[in-house]
């Protein structure tokens, strides 16, 4: 039941870093990266280091104070350069775009085999970053976003996530693959293009884990599943909903955490992107640009949000493709800051009730 995705048409940067042009047809222009770069390393120059406390995964990478930080439009680097000579994206113009990080914290450099971990000392446990981190530019308009797409274009976008998921998940390095959205300079972004990452991490992230045990517990119990159970309770309640089509609910999950929150799923159980068949993506980039422009419509401004896409390897036991999406502004003028509750003990305090949540991005949904 899945689908076919066009193959990207592949390149390489100055450094050899892999850049992939996707289309909606036609094959795209792509010039000569002219500029001098210096070589990339051959060896990992991050580090993940075990928090013998909590058992987390810490990423070290103190290179990544060199990246790139707010640079006059001119020198952006995600805004197409036919020159060659200031820019990540060598050719006249562009639809979608996904190149590996210049500054990554995971990177599994060309022939490099890692020596197995040293835990002789089980309280200072490190291992190689190894891993991918790519950019994803959704257009080639700096002054774009994501919300400004057409659906077809939102479709393109979705496509070369699942081919870059399908990809990454194929290999033995990468436990994870996350594909997310920063908008906005309230949530730290510093390059305005409208652009995302993905992540391939080495391991299973913590949030993944939490979910997996919590599924796990749920089946254990049930006998059910129980993403599918959320989202059956949800579509019964219906409190909490924003839009439901034909293949795809979005609503506001029971116990939001967010002043802005709005959770995503697709009708049928898929584990990832690579999973949707054609109609099933078609309506996810529908309802997706509906919650999106119902966020920048919400306080009538461009809303700074996370957009956050769980996905699981196909056949895993447990875990359901979901997206959430979700702001830190609580009101027009007014951000909800992780303060001492949430940011010291994880425990989120809501100035909101979900179903409140819920009205207020129905009445601007329409």
């Amino acid at each position: 039941m899945t689908r076919n995705v066009a193959e990207p048409v592949a390149s390489r940067l100055a450094d050899g870093r892999e850049i992939l042009f996707f289309s909606s047809g036609g094959t795209p222009s792509i010039g000569v990266d002219r500029r001098d770069l210096p070589a990339r390393p051959t060896e990992p120059v991050t580090t993940v280091r075990r928090d013998p406390t909590t058992g987390d995964s810490v990423i070290i990478a103190p290179a990544r104070q060199e990246r790139t930080y707010k640079p006059p439009r001119a020198m952006c680097p995600l805004c197409p350069d036919p020159a060659g000579r200031s820019s990540e994206i060598p050719a006249e113009d562009y639809e979608v775009v996904v190149f590996e990080n210049r500054f990554p914290s995971l990177a599994t450099p060309a022939g490099y085999h890692a020596a197995p971990a040293d835990v002789a000392d089980a309280l200072q446990v490190e291992q190689p970053g190894l891993g991918r981190c790519e950019v994803v530019c959704f257009a080639s308009d700096h002054d774009g976003s994501f919300a400004g797409l057409s659906q077809r274009h939102a479709r393109l976008v979705i496509d070369a996530w699942s081919h870059r998921t399908a990809e990454l998940l194929a290999r033995t390095d990468i436990e994870e693959v996350y594909c997310f959205e920063n908008r906005g300079e309230e949530i730290g972004v510093t390059l305005p293009h409208p652009h995302g990452q993905i992540y391939g991490y080495p391991y299973r992230t913590r949030r993944t884990a939490s979910l997996l045990r919590t599924a796990a517990a749920h089946r254990a119990v049930t006998g059910t599943d129980l993403f599918e159970d959320v989202l059956a309770d949800e579509i019964a309640d219906g409190a909490r909903i924003l839009v439901r089509t034909e293949h795809v609910t979005a609503f506001v999950p029971y116990a939001a955490k967010w002043p802005v929150e709005a959770h995503v799923y697709p009708h049928r159980h898929v584990h990832n992107l690579s999973e949707l068949t054609d109609a099933e993506a078609d309506d996810l980039a529908a309802v997706y640009l509906v919650l999106l422009r119902a966020f920048d419509a919400l306080y009538g401004a461009a809303l700074p949000y996370i957009a956050s896409w769980h996905q699981y390897r196909s056949g895993a036991d447990e875990g359901y493709l979901h997206a959430e999406l979700f702001s830190i502004r609580r009101s027009a003028d007014k951000l909800k800051y992780l303060a001492g509750s949430e940011s010291g003990r994880d425990a989120f305090v809501t100035d909101k009730t979900p179903e409140a949540i819920a009205q207020e991005l129905r009445r601007v949904i329409g």
